[in-house]
């Protein structure tokens, strides 16, 4: 792996929840596949997409029981779709334009023992678009629900 740049988005950011504990550590987004804006100012977009994702991982770690952390790292991320930087500057989600997460993680219980670890994990959904969406529309709706589909099959089978 590449070594991490220092920039803000760099810092391993706690995210407290009622029971588990997530910790989001970033690259610097310049250097993942695809996180172009489409129609937004580029720093403003790649906090957008931190915060939400860092937001996520919160809301699934409090599935975790008491004293356990989730340490998630970033290592690639390509959204679903593309941007196309044009006249309209839009990203166009078609099902060639699948969305793919390269991450690493350290579950932890609460004696600090690692539970379960992978290190460059690819989680990708090459049929996102053939499946119906559940709930109301959300922002990185298909990234979450790759992240969701990883905690519950991966992470939490192994916190119990």
């Amino acid at each position: 792996m590449k070594k991490l740049k220092i920039a803000f988005l760099l810092m391993s950011m706690p995210f407290f929840s009622m029971a588990g504990e997530a910790n989001v550590t970033w690259k610097d987004f310049n250097d993942y596949r695809d996180v172009a804006p489409g129609n937004e100012v580029k720093g403003a977009y790649h906090k957008r997409v931190a915060k939400q994702f860092e937001n996520h991982l919160a809301k699934l770690a409090g599935q975790l029981p008491k004293g356990y952390k989730l340490n998630v790292t970033f290592v690639d991320i390509d959204l679903a779709g593309d941007a196309r930087m044009n006249m309209n500057d839009v990203r166009v989600i078609k099902p060639i334009y699948f969305p793919r997460l390269t991450i690493s993680y350290n579950l932890q219980d609460r004696k600090g023992r690692s539970v379960a670890r992978a290190k460059d994990l690819v989680l990708k959904d090459m049929g996102f678009m053939d499946k119906m969406k559940k709930g109301r529309e959300v922002s990185f709706y298909y990234e979450k629900h790759l992240l969701s589909d990883w905690f519950e099959e991966q992470v939490l089978p192994k916190a119990k």
